[in-house]
């Protein structure tokens, strides 16, 4: 079945940067789009970028465009999503997800 485990969030200050790294397998990883969301607290999930097969074509939310890069290694089925210029807002556990599936998440927390 569909496995994901991210990993890489923490504690960072405003303006620092993190890259969180997202493990998959159980399923043929080079075929599919990944995608990260977000979830803050008390808020709903949202969706913060899309990266297809090949590597190619990406989408970001507008309130991350310039300061996120989401990129994939189909060799190491591995999808990162590198986070830069972080603000407190940014504060939420940050989760993939491919075919209905998701990982735990990785907490990140931006606080001076």
């Amino acid at each position: 079945q569909v496995q994901l485990v991210e990993s890489g969030g923490g504690l960072v200050q405003p303006g620092g940067s993190l890259r969180l790294s997202c493990a998959a397998s159980g399923f043929t990883f080079r075929t599919y789009s990944m995608n990260w969301y977000r979830q803050a607290p008390g808020m709903g999930r949202e969706p913060v970028a899309t990266i297809r097969s090949s590597g190619s074509n990406r989408n970001y939310a507008d309130s991350v465009k310039g300061r996120i890069t989401i990129s994939r290694d189909n060799y190491m089925n591995t999808v990162y999503l590198q986070m830069n210029s972080l603000k407190p807002e940014n504060t939420a556990v940050y989760y993939c997800g491919v075919l209905g599936s998701w990982g735990r998440g990785t907490q990140v927390t931006v606080s001076s």
